[in-house]
């Protein structure tokens, strides 16, 4: 594999304080060329079922990049002069040349962020263009990308074998066919075991307040509650064949509650003739949650919960451009209280496992921590979004350590749409995890050797872990 460190300083994020920093190179060495293990993103499967070369640099990089795209927003260049595609049919950008040297007129706007960070290493360690990013050198490296992206070896699986992954893991609806995993395992890369698998997301037929709710419900088949739930069953399964081991649910709120059968078909059928409220939404998908809990316990899927985000804020921006262009903000979130049906129902089970993630830094201590070090069932996910950053990497570990350990963590996820960028995010985590056990290190806490098994588990064996799923763990362990 092709180092992808080569125009990298050595030491970028590891500690300032030399003595520390010796030690974090020794132990950055020691996960640095692991395979990428990458169970949560967005990744269109069908870049690597098509396999064919990706377009011009600013559609690879800006147009499907919020981070980038809502910085530039919010300095006034509105989304549309960025080539963000517009849902109600109003004029967007076309010219990757234009949109290109639009986002290098502004790169200064990127100074300190993360998204500068993971763009220019992307350039230089994926495509090996180390011009600096300036007004007067846009067209320089535009015209250094497309001559890459001319290269077959540049194309989405030549870069995945590049990258050294191991496994990458899409995020489908219920309603999708999964067309491109069928393509894949065709080709020898998908299915159960698979290269590249696919993930159960039931948010939109399940959330009454996703604007086209009840036609999706149409499109599923069903007209009952019960329908309803077999047909979700059934689609699990599906999702199982194409390679699937985790479910993700991107809830409002990290409710949970267990409602009896009457009166959980009473809320869908109120929904169906168009009659419920939020509070009727908050409800059911707060109910949904154990009825996926329970599934999971039947087929094994671990569970992945990803409250805390006030969907579309920007009205404005959702009616021009629709979802995921940039428009959510993160908000407080409580996981004790509304956690706990689900706990109590299954906690403690065996064949049940909860990854739980947050937007809400205040409760890694205060909840999320303690939670998995109380319950064997739940695992803490990595930071994301909004916190999948240097500082929100540190800030992690500094605050979940001390009462979770290291083994009631997930290990990282890069929970990206931009494929070019997952090497990058991954190394940007390791380097992070370095710096932090070579403080342990240093302090006197933790032996060297361990540190070394640790930071080796936090890159590859805890998500490889942690994402099986458990009926095939169980199965595996009961044959050894």
């Amino acid at each position: 594999m092709t180092s992808l460190s080569t125009h990298v300083h050595e030491d970028q994020l590891l500690p300032a304080e030399p003595g520390i920093r010796a030690i974090a190179r020794e132990l950055y060495q020691h996960a640095r060329d692991l395979p990428l293990i990458s169970p949560h993103g967005h990744v269109d499967p069908a870049i690597l079922a098509d396999d064919r070369p990706f377009p011009d640099p600013a559609r690879l990089i800006v147009v499907p990049d919020h981070y980038v795209t809502r910085m530039l927003a919010s300095q006034g260049i509105a989304p549309h002069e960025l080539g963000v595609p517009t849902v109600d049919g109003s004029p967007t950008q076309t010219d990757g040349r234009t949109i290109w040297r639009l986002l290098a007129a502004n790169w200064h706007l990127f100074r300190g962020t993360p998204s500068r960070l993971w763009t220019e290493r992307v350039l230089a360690d994926v495509f090996g263009v180390t011009v600096p990013l300036r007004a007067d050198t846009a067209d320089l490296v535009y015209d250094l990308l497309a001559e890459r992206l001319d290269d077959p070896g540049f194309r989405p699986r030549a870069l995945f074998e590049r990258f050294n992954l191991e496994v990458l893991a899409t995020t489908e609806s219920p309603l999708s066919d999964l067309t491109a995993h069928a393509k894949l395992e065709a080709d020898g890369w998908g299915g159960p075991g698979g290269r590249v698998i696919t993930t159960f997301r039931p948010d939109d037929v399940v959330d009454f307040e996703w604007p086209g709710w009840a036609g999706r419900i149409e499109q599923l088949g069903v007209t009952t509650f019960p329908q309803f739930l077999e047909r979700l069953r059934e689609r699990r399964q599906a999702f199982i064949a194409a390679g699937a081991t985790s479910s993700d649910h991107g809830h409002p709120t990290a409710a949970t509650l267990a409602l009896s059968p009457a009166h959980a078909a009473a809320l869908f059928n109120k929904a169906l003739t168009g009659k419920a409220d939020s509070r009727d939404a908050e409800r059911f998908r707060a109910h949904m949650l154990v009825e996926f809990a329970r599934m999971s316990v039947e087929d094994g899927l671990v569970m992945q919960l990803h409250p805390g985000a006030v969907r579309n804020h920007n009205t404005a921006l959702f009616a021009r451009h629709g979802r995921d262009v940039g428009g959510d903000i993160p908000s407080p979130t409580e996981y004790v209280r509304s956690l706990k049906p689900l706990l109590d129902a299954f906690g403690t089970d065996p064949r049940f496992r909860v990854v739980l993630y947050t937007l809400d830094e205040t409760v890694f201590t205060r909840e999320l921590a303690p939670l998995a070090g109380g319950y064997p069932a739940v695992f803490l996910g990595a930071p994301w979004w909004f916190l999948d950053s240097p500082e929100g990497l540190r800030r992690f570990r500094e605050t979940v350590t001390e009462t979770a350990g290291f083994a009631n963590t997930a290990g990282f996820v890069d929970d990206t749409r931009a494929f070019c960028s997952i090497p990058v995010r991954h190394d940007v985590a390791r380097r992070v995890d370095a710096g932090f056990l070579a403080r342990l290190v240093a302090e006197h806490r933790l032996p060297l050797d361990e540190a070394a098994e640790t930071i080796a588990d936090l890159a590859y064996h805890l998500p490889k872990r942690v994402y099986a799923r458990t009926v095939a763990a169980r199965a595996s362990e009961g044959a050894r």
